[in-house]
């Protein structure tokens, strides 16, 4: 079931082991529907990043974050990340088994799926990134496009209602993003992912969040915000 989220009021801090965290992220706030694909844009800085890894819990935060029903919080953290997917900037920090078929396979067997329903889910997601008939290839030797791709199976096998994706189409060759872009498309999911790319955000139908200096500078249609010169402007960005 695809999850709406609900942001109220969130502060976010980045921790360092060379510093006192910092805060990144401050009064954001922010609604998403069910199945919405949003794309968070800003210059490095924005916090982006941090947003993203708020939604999972995975840095510190004051305000509320609900996810469908629920809050997030400590007493609840462990069940809702097992309903959220979290696809990496970087597919070498997610992938670490020695074939495509393992790595699909590990997320709905550790959530309990039984092994006859794993080959096909495993069939199922690699078909929705377009990497049907990989599964005894070594992720290793799949070029970055692929990597990314794969990556995203690894989620979508378990079917969680919400997936995150940092920078999905980053560093990408112009047939490789195409690619990416139509896997995003495909997701039957609450989709939200941080990206530089506004022409992408814009293929795959999402609401635009432009983010500046850890604030909410404005969220819309991808056209419209486009097309605001001068509001690109503050937000740090160049007009496609």
């Amino acid at each position: 079931m695809a999850l709406a989220v609900h942001i109220e009021a969130l502060e976010v801090w980045r921790e360092s082991a060379a510093s006192e965290p910092r805060r990144v992220l401050e009064g954001f706030s922010l609604e998403i529907a069910p199945r919405e694909r949003v794309a968070l844009v800003g210059p490095n800085g924005a916090g982006k990043t941090s947003l993203l890894l708020a939604l999972v819990g995975a840095a510190p935060f004051k305000g509320r974050i609900t996810l469908g029903e629920r809050r997030l919080e400590r007493a609840t953290l462990a069940e809702l990340r097992r309903e959220v997917g979290f696809v990496f900037a970087e597919p070498g920090d997610q992938l670490f088994l020695p074939t495509v078929g393992e790595e699909v396979a590990f997320g709905p067997r550790v959530r309990g799926v039984p092994e006859a329903e794993l080959d096909e889910r495993v069939r199922a997601a690699l078909t929705r990134v377009g990497l049907e008939g990989f599964e005894a290839r070594a992720p290793g030797e799949l070029s970055l496009g692929e990597q990314r791709r794969l990556a995203f199976a690894t989620v979508l096998s378990y079917a969680p209602g919400l997936v995150l994706a940092d920078e999905p189409t980053a560093s990408l060759d112009p047939l490789a993003r195409r690619e990416l872009l139509r896997t995003l498309a495909r997701i039957d999911a609450t989709l939200v992912f941080a990206t530089h790319d506004l022409e992408g955000a814009r293929a795959v139908g999402a609401r635009i969040v432009l983010m500046r200096g850890g604030r909410l500078i404005a969220t819309g249609p991808a056209d419209e915000l486009m097309a605001d010169r001068a509001l690109l402007v503050r937000a740090g960005l160049e007009a496609p």
